[in-house]
């Protein structure tokens, strides 16, 4: 669609207007080619015919939709000129208080003239690591992209800030200096950040004065070079001056000013330090009262002299040091007020009294002789070529001598100043970088220009020429990247003027020429300009002024007059006067005016080529030009810049009176014309202006799409599609390979039809609404109207059928109804009646029953209880006869606990290689994460090398495009080259083929090999179960045996008690008695050896056993499983039925294994699969890791499971002795006599030993073979993987690296896997072992135990703990190593008591305090809060570790104060609980520490835990959209947040930000933090949810909108529930989230009338009112059809929100943090309970 089909009926224009250079109007009819006039229609309803030439149309400029209006970058307006610039930088301005606007990359900075809170610590935080264009736009954002681009390019960058005398060019560069030095703090003490922004002040008084314009104008250029080391901190600065306004020393014109120094050291005059310089104020000195008023409204002189003298001392420059400084300054203010007066008769020479007070005070400060200076002010010596001539001078020229003299003296203290500054910025440490900062004076043209203005403006033509060429190479680069065909676009070349003024014979050429003669005068060297330079176009002479010329510069013609060029550009000043100073006794003085040896210009060796061989001197006064110089150093700086990646700032002024937010549009546009920014817009014009991502497009303008064009999954092809048919002249849009690039007006117009789509559906949903409303107003009415009919019909028919016969035949009627009614009343009531009786007999007849059955419960219950109780009391009376018999069997009782002990230290052994095997799984997880290391380092070599490519290809086309003229023969080539292309293609097309191809063929052999281990696995299931059968038998047999053994038993208990009978007989005969004996110890020795047998057979049958068993599950099961088949045995006393139990466990062992291989059926065919999927998709490897990594955990909660039953075993330990005493009972029924018993045991032990020995070899042989199959398909796996290996070497070098990468992960899994299953098999055949050789020796020791209870009965000793550990002084160190130091918190011990470390340490405090030793009591407490400091400080990042020490301080805390003996502390305590109460000691100091040390945990805990949270929050809370439907996408321009949102890079949601919320809190609750202390956490992070992203849409304009409003009330709702799920409703934490929830109401509310206002005040309570009023000023309609918030309105709302009392901050404080408080929690568990893990290796820790 061409432009001027856009002019049509009711679009706008922009017509040219005096006042406001521009003004609105509105097109009334449409235009057609041939038109003479456009009818317009004025905003004051006036019409204007437009005239129109009709042959050539240049019509008005065509203006925005509102839509587009306020945007943050003035390249995203679909017109791109004057215009649509002013108006819309003036709607952010006025209307919404914005100052900063983007144009390109341009920082377009709006004087306000007033001090805006956009400035704090806060907001640098907040764009602090932003992207460009992700924030508003701002200074800070400048800043950051210039830091941000040095760091990652390693390259110099600059920002050029520029503008007008008054435009805020000093406050921007200050505050960019300011975001350097806060963001890049070195943490030195030299504090070098903190000196880089004292110099401000100082350079301030010395270079700034006031102005007409301007209260403290920089009357100098400056550039600040900030130095940063490798690491990015600021290791110095260096700064340059250009061109400083001596002038302004010695006169400045009305209302304006001298330079600050002076009027502050006027002001500290009465100070005792100043005295000696006899200053008065500043109304008594000539050099600072010709302005007027020596005062500025605001500014406290005063104050502004000790801030100086304080950055004085912060620079380290010292009191001896501003003493010179401030007493050449009083010389300076006392010279001006030297009286030179008229001596001799025609005037003609000059004098100076030699009692002026002044020439005292000059003299006496400066350490010079009062008649030299008197003479040589008032004379002057011509040297001839005879002789030396002394003349007087008249006293103008003496007048001219004295204030060029102080404005030398007053130069060369600012050049000795700005020296020392650097100096002092100066630190030692090389400059890896720098980011300068150049504040200079913009373009200027006055009612009267002289030298000064036209040197600025010199400048300023150098500085734009390098702008033009640096817009012109960056949108080439841009049309490069998106491959759009790049055509040659014509702007402004400045280069004629630049010639004009330096070349050969040029204006500074001539100027320094003239100034070589001594009678050269201004009017000769206009005359050489009228003669050398008159022919060019740039250079004009005025026809009413003789002595002036004018240049047409870039932005504006411009008048100069010659009257004072020769004489500024020489600078002279009388050697006489030189020689006075250089022996002055003022040292300071004196170096200033000390000859200089001949140098070069820089020490960087940039050489100014002059425009023809230079005059030498014949005289020491014609020195270098002022012109010369000054052209020197801006070669120098532009070769400065032209290094560096600049970054451009414009400040404008918006108006001459210095009023907050007003526009002058006049005075705007002209600073828009002067400083480059109408020239980017119409660069940025002539091509394609408006530029849309894919996806921004697809969102925005999806409405406009067909039923048939969306398709989500090539949304960039839709977008092709639909702008063809929208548009149909292709040459108004390009397709880039990221953007679509439209030219000027296309994306109105895309509006327009947008606007007019959007209007037709909702007319056609009012017409649907309004029919609809209409239809059912009219069924009503007609629904009404027909009842009305109705009885109306009713009544004329009543009327005319009533008589006497119709009321007898209607009385007869109600007479037949009545007593119808009633006999069928009366037959339903009885019907009903019989019902009701016939229910009430069965309910009765049911209770009855009911009432009888239970009275006979409770009769037969009662003869129950009468056995039972009878039964109890004879129970009791049984148990009280067993007692009796137990206090005979003490000693055994005792025994029985010592091996009740050493039960339990065997199952700390269990739980101490459980822990040992989870650190080794953690240690291969460790080396798991090592190579994903490695991975991830080699993807970002593969990156580097891409980027490198990407250069090298940029380069190519760069090249390509210089050499344009060889288009042709390059256009051959390309077409061989997409013919090779196509052909590679072919062949890569081909190769895959046969790739595909190969695979299918591999996935055959693999299915076949597949089938062969499954009937393998058959065959052996098979033959397993027929073994098992066999041993089944096998046991049945033993079982007999063991029922013959008893028998054996009784008898040879019989035996036993014939053979006591006989030894009581034989007592009786003394004599007999040794023989007795020796007998007695031959049975009790041959029984001995008997017992050693069994158990040796014993042991060998259960070891056989448990082998068989380990051989059918090892390496098929986890050790869990396998503890789970035995973990019963360890508990009860060996017998025949043991061997049943086995054969149980083999049958659970054996269908265990038909289990596995069913599994192993699966993994094969998913091993397949993951072959396929590595050659198709290798980027699934990630998540095969997650995958890995979930196994870890699921491996860690099933130890963790397994480690917390058999601690519930631990805690069945009481039972299990009651249990044993009762075996132990039974046991003493056993006789002595076992010989014959022990001889048959042992024959079956060796008859089972040998078949069990000739099983185990058939399951070994069996076991070989499975293992013989498996490397058979391991070597077959191999061969697979071998081929998928050389089918991907095939592939590019990239690819090859990544399936490298992934086989070594596969690898390291298939070890792991392999160490872990061979570890946990090897510990449960040990621990099977350890279990049935500790159940023969209790069987045997319970014999041993029998007989000498017999014997010699002992009474029982309980033994009771005291909730003590013993430890030694010396094992203090390994105490605390092995505690806190070395614990890790995935062991598994941890997982199982996460107190545990409190609980021992708490444990050992007992200790001590129970030795009353308070010196090992203190070292004890210091050395647990040492080394808990010290394992935060080591560990100050791993959050597991943190939380893990946050708990167990938490803890050990609260123990100290539950068992501190206080009251309030004891109230919860058991009675046992205030047994173990400290005794001697008060820790209450020591608790506090403990406390300052939680306290310390926790905020560095927060800060962990806010650091991995906080990348999170703005894409999730603000950017992610999370309604689907609703979109906020708007136009965007050159500052794209595309290059932020749509890179490669990681996307947040709101679900990302549950899922971190989650972690942390299942991580807390796993390591027993308290529930306080973890709501108190999660307070914390949800007011860091809520201030960071309030803070960013106070500092995003593009998020002030209705719909994004609705996508935050959304986030805050998915965070509500998750509090809910999670049981933290009552944290508070919703409650840190009602400013964003206030602010999101607001951008959804009305905001329109006064009650709009009175309830925004009355329901956003907890924002203030500056937050409320940026809100409503940035507030951003996405549509035509919402409203813009009215000035009127916002100043209504301000008005109502000024009495409201609060802060004023725009910003919240996101590094706040709420005060924790550890409540008091009282442990229930009892400490002489808890035990001491072997796997702490804390063996010399005893429990008392």
């Amino acid at each position: 669609m061409t432009l001027l089909e856009l002019y049509t009926k009711y679009n706008r224009v922009w017509i040219p207007d005096e006042e406001h250079v521009w003004k609105s109007a509105e097109i009334v009819r449409d235009f057609h080619v041939g038109d003479n006039v456009l009818e317009l229609l004025l905003e004051d309803c006036t019409e204007q015919r437009y005239p129109v030439d009709p042959l050539k149309p240049q019509l008005p400029p065509l203006r925005n939709p509102d839509i587009l209006v306020g945007e943050n970058d003035l390249t995203a307006l679909s017109y791109l000129h004057e215009p649509a610039v002013l108006h819309n930088l003036k709607v952010r301005f006025v209307e919404s208080r914005i100052i900063y606007t983007y144009c390109g990359i341009i920082l377009v900075a709006v004087n306000p003239y007033k001090q805006l809170p956009i400035y704090g610590d806060a907001i640098i935080h907040a764009y602090s690591g932003q992207n460009m264009g992700d924030m508003d736009p701002h200074i800070f954002a400048v800043a950051e992209e210039a830091y941000k681009q040095m760091a990652r390019n390693h390259k110099n960058q600059s920002i050029i800030v520029s503008g007008e005398s008054g435009a805020g060019k000093t406050v921007s560069a200050r505050y960019a200096m300011r975001y350097f030095a806060v963001v890049s703090k070195s943490g030195s003490k030299t504090r070098v950040e903190d000196k880089v922004l004292a110099s401000n002040p100082v350079t301030e008084a010395i270079g700034n004065a006031k102005t007409t314009r301007n209260d403290n104008s920089s009357r100098f250029g400056k550039f600040t070079e900030i130095s940063f080391d490798r690491k990015y901190q600021i290791i110095g600065a260096n700064m340059r001056t250009y061109l400083l306004e001596k002038s302004r020393v010695v006169f400045q014109a009305e209302n304006e000013r001298n330079y600050h120094i002076f009027y502050q050291l006027c002001s500290c005059a009465h100070l005792p330090e100043f005295k000696n310089l006899r200053l008065l104020s500043a109304d008594n000195f000539r050099y600072t009262s010709m302005g007027g008023d020596v005062t500025i409204e605001g500014v406290d002189d005063k104050k502004d002299m000790e801030e100086t003298r304080q950055t004085f001392s912060l620079l380290g420059l010292k009191e001896d040091f501003q003493s010179d400084v401030f007493k050449v300054l009083a010389a300076v203010l006392h010279l001006g007020n030297v009286e030179i007066g008229d001596s001799g008769k025609d005037k003609s020479s000059s004098s100076v009294s030699l009692s002026d007070p002044h020439l005292a005070v000059v003299c006496e400060l400066l350490g010079v002789s009062a008649e030299e200076l008197v003479h040589w002010l008032c004379h002057r010596r011509i040297v001839l070529l005879a002789e030396t001539v002394v003349k007087p001078m008249p006293k103008e020229r003496a007048v001219n001598a004295r204030d060029a003299l102080a404005k030398h003296i007053y130069a060369h203290l600012f050049d000795c100043i700005i020296i020392r500054i650097n100096k002092a910025l100066q630190v030692p440490g090389k400059q890896h970088a720098f980011s300068g900062v150049l504040d200079i004076y913009g373009f200027e043209t006055f009612d009267i220009n002289s030298f000064e203005q036209f040197c600025i403006n010199y400048a300023n033509e150098k500085l734009q020429q390098q702008f033009n060429l640096h817009v012109f190479k960056l949108e080439q680069e841009e049309y490069m990247k998106e491959d759009i065909p790049w055509t040659l676009i014509d702007f402004y070349d400045n280069q004629p003027v630049i010639d004009l003024i330096e070349a050969k014979m040029g204006i500074l050429d001539l100027l320094n020429e003239e100034c070589l003669f001594p009678q050269g005068t201004d009017q000769t060297w206009l005359q050489k300009l009228d003669t050398y330079l008159i022919s060019s176009t740039l250079f004009e002479r005025p026809r009413l002024y003789g002595e002036a010329f004018v240049i047409q510069h870039f932005a504006d013609k411009v008048e100069y007059q010659c009257k004072g060029f020769l004489e500024k550009n020489r600078d002279t000043l009388y050697e006489e006067l030189v020689d006075t100073m250089r022996v002055s006794k003022f040292p300071f003085l004196a170096n200033f005016f000390q000859e200089e040896e001949p140098s070069a210009v820089s020490s960087k060796g940039v050489k100014v080529r002059p425009a023809r061989p230079a005059v030498k001197p014949t005289n020491k006064q014609l020195r270098t030009s002022v012109g010369d110089k000054f052209s020197s150093s801006l070669s120098l700086l532009m070769e400065t810049l032209n290094s560096t990646i600049p970054h451009y700032v414009r400040c404008i002024k918006p108006n001459d009176e210095k009023i907050p937010f007003e526009y002058d549009s006049r005075r705007v546009v002209q600073q828009l014309r002067a400083c480059g920014v109408l020239e980017t817009i119409r660069i940025s014009a002539q091509s394609y202006p408006s530029r849309w991502t894919y996806i921004e497009f697809y969102s925005r303008y999806s409405i406009l799409m067909t039923h048939q064009e969306p398709d989500l999954n090539d949304k960039k092809q839709t977008c092709k599609n639909v702008l063809q048919r929208l548009i149909q002249d292709s040459n108004q849009y390009k397709f880039g390979r990221t953007k679509i690039f439209f030219r000027a007006g296309q994306v109105a117009y895309l509006e327009k039809l947008r606007l007019d789509r959007l209007r037709g559906a909702c007319i056609t949903v009012q017409k649907h609404v309004r029919g609809w409303s209409q239809r059912r107003k009219y069924l009503r009415m007609r629904e009404a109207a027909i009842i009305l009919q109705q009885y109306i019909r009713g009544k004329r028919t009543i009327r005319k059928m009533v008589s006497a016969a119709t009321l007898k035949q209607g009385w007869a009627a109600l007479v037949i109804q009545r007593h119808w009614k009633g006999y069928r009343t009366r037959q339903i009531y009885q019907l009903v009646r019989l019902a009701s009786v016939t229910i009430q007999a069965f309910t009765r007849g049911w209770m009855a029953r009911k009432r009888y059955k239970k009275m006979m419960e409770e009769q037969k219950a009662l003869v129950l209880q009468k056995y039972a109780r009878a039964w109890l009391a004879r129970r009791r009376f049984q148990t009280m006869r067993r007692l009796v018999l137990n206090v005979q069997l003490s000693f055994r009782v005792q025994q029985l606990r010592k091996k009740i002990e050493d039960q339990n230290k065997e199952n700390r052994g269990m739980v101490d290689k459980l822990t040992s095997l989870a650190n080794t799984h953690s240690q291969t997880v460790d080396r798991l994460q090592v190579m994903e290391a490695q991975l991830e380092k080699s993807n970002s070599q593969r990156a580097t090398l891409e980027t490198r490519e990407k250069k090298v290809k940029e380069d190519a086309t760069l090249t390509v495009a210089q050499y344009q003229k060889e288009l042709d023969s390059l256009k051959l080539e390309k077409r061989n080259l997409e013919k090779k292309f196509e052909a590679a293609i072919k062949e890569a097309e081909e190769s895959f083929e046969v790739l595909r191809r190969n695979i299918l063929d591999e996935k055959e052999n693999e299915a076949r090999l597949r089938k062969i281990a499954e009937n393998n696995n058959e065959i052996q299931r098979h033959d397993s179960e027929k073994e098992v059968e066999a041993l089944k038998e096998e046991i049945k047999k033993l079982k007999e045996e063991r029922v013959i053994l008893h028998r054996k038993v009784e008898e040879e208990g019989r035996v036993n008690a014939d053979l006591q009978e006989q030894v009581i007989q034989l007592t009786k005969h003394v004599k007999t008695i040794p023989e007795l004996r020796r007998e007695m110890n031959n049975l009790q020795n041959q029984r001995n050896n008997m017992d050693r047998k069994m158990k040796q057979q014993s042991e060998q049958a259960r070891a056989k056993m448990n082998e068989i068993t380990i051989q059918l599950l090892g390496g098929v099961v986890e050790e869990e499983v396998l503890l789970g088949l035995s973990s019963n045995d360890s508990e009860k006393i060996y017998d025949m039925e043991d061997l049943l139990a086995a054969f149980d466990g083999l049958q659970k062992a054996t269908r265990i294994l038909e289990k596995h291989q069913k599994e192993q059926k699966e993994s094969y065919e998913t091993q397949l699969e993951g072959l396929l999927l590595k050659v198709d998709h290798l980027q699934h490897e990630n998540g095969r890791l997650q995958s890995l990594f979930q196994e870890k955990s699921n491996v860690n909660d099933s130890i963790r499971q397994e480690v917390s039953r058999l601690n519930s075993e631990n805690l069945l330990i009481p039972e299990l002795k009651v249990q044993v005493s009762e075996l132990q009972r039974q046991k003493q029924e056993l006789q002595v006599n076992v010989e014959e018993r022990n001889k048959e045991l042992a024959e079956k032990t060796e008859a089972i030993t040998s078949v069990h020995q000739i099983k185990i070899k058939e399951e070994s042989s069996l076991r070989r073979h499975f293992e013989d199959k498996a490397e058979e398909l391991e070597e077959v796996k191999r061969e697979l993987q071998g081929r998928v290996e050389d089918l991907e070497e095939e592939n590019d070098h990239l690819k090859q690296q990544q399936l490298l990468e992934s086989e070594a992960k596969i690898k390291l899994r298939f070890e792991i896997s392999q160490l872990t299953a061979e570890t946990m098999e090897f510990e449960e055949q040990l621990d099977h072992k350890d279990r049935f050789i500790k159940k023969l020796q209790n069987q045997i020791k319970s014999l041993e135990t029998s007989q000498k209870a017999k014997q010699k009965p002992a009474p029982i000793i309980p033994k009771d703990y005291l909730g003590m550990l013993e430890y030694k002084k010396e094992d203090e160190p390994r105490l605390i190593q092995n505690i806190i130091l070395d614990l890790k918190p995935k062991g598994v011990v941890v997982n199982m008591i996460p107190s545990l470390p409190a609980y021992l340490l708490f444990m050992c405090v007992r200790y001590a305090d129970y030795l009353n030793d308070e010196a090992k009591l203190k070292a004890l407490m210091n050395a647990i809060i040492s080394a808990v400091k010290k394992v935060i400080m080591n560990h100050y990042k791993d959050f597991e570790l943190l939380s893990f020490w946050l708990s167990n301080t938490c803890l050990l805390l609260n123990c100290l104060k539950q068992y501190s003996g206080e009251e309030e502390f004891m109230k919860l305590n058991t009675p046992r609980q205030k047994k173990n109460c400290l005794q001697n000691f008060d820790l209450s100091e020591h608790r506090q520490i403990l406390s300052d040390l939680a306290i310390h945990i926790y905020h560095q805990f927060i800060t962990v835990m806010e650091k991995a949270l906080t990348p999170a929050i703005v894409p999730g809370m603000l950017e992610h959209e999370s309604l689907q439907g609703i979109s906020s996408m708007k136009p965007t321009g050159f500052r794209k947040r595309s290059n932020s949102i749509y890179e490669d890079s990681e996307t947040y949601t709101i679900s990302s930000i549950i899922q971190q919320l989650t972690h942390f809190h299942s991580t807390m609750n796993q390591h027993g933090m308290d529930q306080g202390l973890i709501k108190q956490a999660v307070k914390q992070l949800f007011f860091l949810v809520g201030a960071t992203t309030l803070n960013n849409i106070m500092l995003r304009k593009d998020m002030c909108s209705c719909r994004k409003g609705m996508q935050i009330r959304c986030n805050i709702s998915y965070l509500e529930e998750w509090l809910k799920e999670k049981e933290l409703q009552n944290s508070n934490a919703m409650d840190t989230l009602r400013p964003l929830s206030q602010a999101a109401w607001l951008l959804q509310v009305n905001k329109s009338t006064d009650d709009d206002a009175k309830e925004i005040t009355e329901k956003c309570t907890e924002l203030n009112s500056v937050q409320v009023v940026k809100i409503l000023n940035s507030y951003t309609p996405i549509d035509d059809f919402e409203k813009r918030v009215t000035s009127s309105f916002v100043r209504k709302v301000q008005s109502l929100l000024q009495d409201r009392e609060g802060s004023t901050q725009l910003m919240l404080d996101t590094d706040y943090r709420f005060q924790v408080m550890f409540p008091f929690c009282p442990s229930s568990q009892a400490l002489e309970l808890l035990q001491v893990p072997n796997s702490l290796n804390l063996g010399f820790l005893t429990r008392i």
